[in-house]
């Protein structure tokens, strides 16, 4: 029977009752709640955007492709095990589609299967009934995922493969848990990490620290300092596995925070947080002269402008300190300080070193739009350009802070006066 025609019975039975006055409220109480009941069934809106869905889609088709052709590879065609065991098709979705989630993670993923798979041949050998092998492989098996914390939900559907596979993985015997198991984990374990890195995702998902500046909004804006400690103590309390890293959560809260303080403040431009006027530097300035200038200022970065004053890059302390030298430059830097017993790098410019693909924002910009741009997008320093594109400022994670702050200072000055009583 198909769900439409299972609603539409369901339906029928509601309006059917005797029609009766004291029936007729009890049908329509009834449909009341029986709709209400199936309307805990509709989905939750997905705020992944179409490009991410895209990129999760074919980096699982790649990873299952490297998987198999792996094992083709590996064992030839003509191999007894199989070249890919269904949970694999399950670790995909969760490594392409959610790689933020902590059951996504690679000890996750190799941990759990191992010990899933190990569990589930033990319980094939010793126990002779497919049904309660089975039901006892995946119980104990979640049980030692808990406590070897690798919870992986396809690692119960290893687990259950290793029972109830078939006479072929039967005869693997514990070869079941090298091959297939391990060797196909490690495989689409490698073309996660490997597409992750190309497709600039972070993955693993290892821990990050939410930056002090917005922390510091963040706490001001509510006059409570949510710590960690505060998280953690809530989700314990909870006692059940919530499918969110905690450092994801307390990042998310931190942001929450700083757009609603951010939001408050609609009528704050970036002209009015900016730094002005703005040290820059042209292309052609020698690196170090840029360093002195960095240390003359006390500060991390500066603007690269042309002739119009357009933005062309930006350079920072790390450009100059860490950007990777060529094999060939390298060897005219050390043969120019044998021969000429001087420093190379002080004619190099800043144009072989800064960063060209530079984010701008334009005055009349509101603030509250710079939040994602320091929060999620990781830029420390942003040039501020005029309707005619001309650098006429900069404003860092401190002007964003230092300017909410001094608002705040103003509104609560002005909120003083307003309820002083007349003289």
């Amino acid at each position: 029977m198909t769900t439409s025609c299972w609603l539409s019975d369901a339906f029928s039975l509601t309006v059917r009752l005797p029609a009766s006055p004291s029936t007729s409220s009890n049908n329509i109480l009834t449909r009341s709640l029986f709709f209400q009941w199936l309307a805990r069934f509709y989905p939750a809106a997905m705020n992944v955007k179409w490009p991410e869905r895209m990129r999760s889609a074919l980096g699982a088709l790649i990873g299952i492709a490297f998987t198999g052709g792996s094992m083709h590879l590996l064992l030839g065609p003509d191999a007894s095990i199989p070249m890919l065991i269904a949970p694999m098709g399950a670790s995909a979705v969760l490594l392409f589609a959610v790689p933020a989630s902590p059951l996504a993670q690679p000890w996750s993923i190799i941990g759990g299967n191992l010990v899933s798979a190990t569990v589930g041949v033990t319980c094939a050998m010793l126990i002779s009934d497919p049904v309660a092998a089975a039901a006892l492989a995946v119980g104990v098996s979640i049980a030692l995922m808990f406590a070897l914390r690798c919870v992986h939900p396809p690692s119960g559907a290893v687990a259950l493969t290793a029972v109830v596979g078939g006479p072929a993985i039967h005869a693997l015997g514990y070869g079941f848990v090298l091959e297939p198991v391990l060797i196909q984990s490690a495989a689409l374990l490698g073309a996660a990490l490997v597409y992750h890195a190309v497709t600039g995702h972070r993955y693993p998902h290892a821990l990050r620290i939410a930056p002090a500046a917005p922390q510091a909004a963040a706490a001001a804006a509510s006059g409570h300092n949510i710590t960690r400690a505060d998280l953690e103590a809530v989700l314990n309390r909870r006692g059940e596995l919530l499918d969110i890293d905690p450092e994801d959560l307390e990042t998310l809260f931190r942001e929450t925070q700083l757009q609603a303080y951010a939001r408050t403040f609609s009528e704050l431009a970036c002209r009015d947080v900016m730094s002005a006027p703005v040290v820059s530097i042209a292309p052609d300035t020698t690196l170090r002269a840029a360093a002195d200038l960095l240390q003359r200022h006390a500060i991390k970065a500066l603007p690269v402008i042309d002739r119009r004053q357009h933005v062309v890059g930006i350079v920072t302390r790390a450009d100059l300190a860490n950007k990777p030298k060529s094999a060939d430059l390298r060897l005219m830097e050390a043969i120019a300080a044998r021969l000429f017993k001087r420093d190379a790098t002080r004619g190099r410019l800043v144009s072989t070193v800064m960063t060209t693909h530079v984010r701008t924002v334009a005055t009349s910009t509101p603030i509250v739009e710079l939040v994602p741009l320091f929060a999620d997008d990781g830029h420390h320093h942003i040039p501020v350009i005029d309707s005619h594109d001309r650098l006429v400022g900069i404003i860092t994670q401190s002007d964003l802070i230092a300017g909410l702050y001094r608002q705040t200072q103003m509104q609560a000055q002005a909120q003083a006066q307003q309820q002083r009583p007349a003289a």
